[in-house]
């Protein structure tokens, strides 16, 4: 840990470090698996979709920002090299051969809810260490996820 005069103890500051930077490895992770689906996605909703995971990986960009930014403000560093996200990352590996529109809004969809879900349980975590700070921040997230993962999935209940 790096000094700072932040009044969080060190041993919470610690714990919250590295439960920013295991969410910090799932944001990197499900951004380059949402670039995947916008790069391959290919059907007659192509543009809608292409755009619309376009925006999703933009969004999930700055959350990435935000969680690696806070791990650093508590005296962390933050950990969101690619070895270290391929060994911490949480999600599922995206599927490399899909090639309908709706395989890919299913993997997405999948990936969204799980990481929302991640992103849950972290609030829940950084309150009970005490921090409000980063549990605000995981709340964010955790809206911005929802709203996502609801946009995205729209594109499979009309299909239903």
């Amino acid at each position: 840990m790096n000094p700072t005069k932040n009044d969080l103890p060190k041993p919470a500051r610690e714990k919250l470090a590295a439960l920013l930077n295991a969410r910090l490895a799932d944001a990197i992770d499900l951004r380059l698996q949402i670039k995947h689906a916008h790069w391959n996605v290919k059907g007659p909703s192509f543009i809608a979709l292409h755009e619309l995971f376009d925006k999703v990986a933009a969004s999930i960009d700055e959350y990435a920002d935000e969680l690696a930014e806070r791990a650093v403000q508590l005296g962390a560093s933050a950990e969101g090299r690619i070895a270290v996200v391929a060994k911490a990352g949480m999600l599922a590996a995206y599927p490399s051969s899909l090639t309908r529109e709706s395989q890919h809004v299913e993997a997405v969809s999948k990936a969204l809810a799980a990481f929302g879900k991640s992103v849950r349980a972290a609030i829940d975590k950084a309150d009970d260490l005490g921090d409000a700070d980063s549990a605000d921040l995981f709340t964010e997230v955790s809206r911005g996820t929802d709203k996502w993962l609801w946009l995205v999935e729209a594109h499979l209940q009309a299909e239903r």
